[in-house]
């Protein structure tokens, strides 16, 4: 039937497991930023995850946290684009496991600013030093120019969100 994909014994163009055809999909950049997130989760699940007990979106603010002193929750909330009720819940969760500290703004008694503790920051260091070496096995067929390009290209794409 025309239009329809052919049905191949072994196509180029085929999902990684399952081997389903998906051509129409290929150029796709949001299915295949899909199918890259479950290789770069699984590296995160196995290097941080479990070892670190970080989900992934803990890691994040801790590392932004840890990168960025004195960063106010509602910054984080713009940089994650998310609702400060989920950036409350996450601060809440790093702060029990005494990973941030919270300090009163000088001037607004609404603002905080956060930082990592010591504990915090070995851990943003550590976690992170992990995961990219797990990044680095998990995409060993690609050179680390080609990974270095990747990584470029998608902070690109990221950037183009509108302020």
């Amino acid at each position: 039937m025309p239009g329809m994909p052919k049905n191949r014994s072994n196509p180029v163009d085929a999902t990684p497991a399952g081997r389903l055809v998906e051509a129409s999909l290929h150029h796709v950049l949001g299915y295949q930023l899909a199918q890259a997130t479950i290789v770069t989760g699984a590296v995160f699940a196995e290097r941080v995850g479990t070892p670190f007990d970080l989900r992934p979106v803990e890691f994040t603010v801790l590392c932004l946290i840890h990168e960025n002193p004195d960063v106010s929750a509602a910054r984080l909330a713009k940089a994650l684009a998310v609702t400060a009720p989920n950036i409350a819940a996450w601060l809440e969760r790093l702060e029990r496991r005494e990973l941030i500290r919270r300090t009163p703004h000088a001037t607004d008694r609404r603002a905080q600013h956060l930082r990592t503790t010591p504990t915090g920051a070995t851990l943003a260091s550590s976690a992170t030093r992990s995961v990219i070496e797990g990044e680095q096995l998990a995409l060993g067929n690609l050179s680390k120019g080609e990974q270095m390009i990747l990584i470029e290209l998608l902070h690109k794409v990221a950037v183009s969100r509108s302020a």
